[in-house]
């Protein structure tokens, strides 16, 4: 069988997606040159690897089979590369890092500092919700995530490295800025703007919420903190976001943070790989460069200026737990 890496490649990343036009995205590639090296590849094997049916492919057995060997294979390359580079020595390499939606707004300034520090790296950084990071810890296409609360569904290896305070927002004006300890019954008086089902965010809100009974009204979902966001300023109603995405909106009093009792919600962000991955030299030296200096890269003053006193009752509630 005369095949070649590339075939194997363009057949893997067709076969993971189950179409053409998204593997031919994610290559660079056109689509007619993804479908002539998949006519190609399957000339060389002697057997049909897809079946069409409609707009949709599927694998047939013999690309079931292939798909899985492909996929050994493909890691081992990657491993392989790593090797490589880390012999070359720790300030070359490359890093590819998936960030969920609300980490990226102090991420690409961590982010930005490590590759001034390391200039010779080379480095994919991905924003996606949490489906997506989801299916980059499935398809292993990352070296690390930073990410809310993982699933204890995978076998993972996680370790939080940064709190990440939930608060509720409103536009500047509203009835409730500048009210004290508002009760949390007089946020069902009012209309909400939420992530969409399954986000982290809201997880974290009604996990928090059902476990005080209380129930609010959702007028809208959206998918991004940004549209949120924006979503409160022209008056759509209230939003629970974290602090860390509030810089300018807070710093040009677009937005406020309203008062609300056991506000803010607490939680923490994580760094996430599969266990047992292999971590490269420069993936490992981004971890650590996480540990040490992530608090370094958000804006404890505006944190302190919004919520300082909430995290004071909250950090007073816990030690009056017997």
């Amino acid at each position: 069988m005369n095949i070649t890496l590339r075939q194997l490649k363009v057949f893997e990343r067709v076969a993971k997606r189950l179409s053409f036009t998204r593997a031919a995205e994610e290559l660079f590639l056109t689509q007619p040159a993804v479908s002539m090296q998949i006519k190609q590849f399957e000339e060389a094997v002697g057997l049909p690897l897809f079946e069409r049916l409609g707009k949709k492919i599927y694998l047939t057995q013999a690309g079931a089979e292939l798909y899985q060997l492909s996929r050994n294979i493909a890691q081992q390359l990657d491993e392989a590369e790593q090797l490589i580079e880390e012999l070359k020595g720790t300030e070359t390499g490359r890093l590819n890092v998936s960030v969920a939606n609300t980490v990226h707004y102090f991420a690409i300034r961590l982010l930005g500092e490590f590759c001034r520090r390391h200039p010779k790296v080379r480095v994919s950084f991905k924003v996606t919700n949490r489906k997506g990071l989801l299916q980059n810890l499935e398809d292993n296409e990352a070296d690390l995530l930073l990410m809310g609360q993982p699933p204890d569904t995978q076998d993972l290896e996680a370790e939080s490295f940064l709190k990440n305070p939930l608060v509720i927002i409103a536009p500047a004006g509203h009835p409730l800025s500048g009210k004290k300890n508002i009760a949390l019954k007089e946020l069902s008086n009012e209309t909400f703007i939420m992530r969409e089902i399954g986000s982290g965010t809201r997880n974290s809100v009604e996990r928090f919420l059902a476990e005080r009974g209380v129930h609010l009204t959702v007028s809208m979902e959206m998918n991004t903190n940004g549209a949120i966001k924006q979503g409160v300023e022209e008056g759509l109603g209230l939003g629970i976001v974290s602090i860390h995405t509030l810089e300018r909106e807070l710093e040009g009093r677009r937005l406020v943070v309203l008062d609300v009792e056991s506000f803010p919600i607490m939680r923490q962000w994580f760094m996430v790989h599969r266990a047992g991955k292999r971590l490269s030299a420069i993936a490992t030296q981004f971890a650590e460069f996480v540990r040490q200096e992530a608090h370094r890269f958000v804006r404890n003053d505006i944190i302190e200026a919004a919520i300082g006193h909430q995290l004071a009752d909250l950090r007073k509630g816990d030690t009056d737990k017997p």
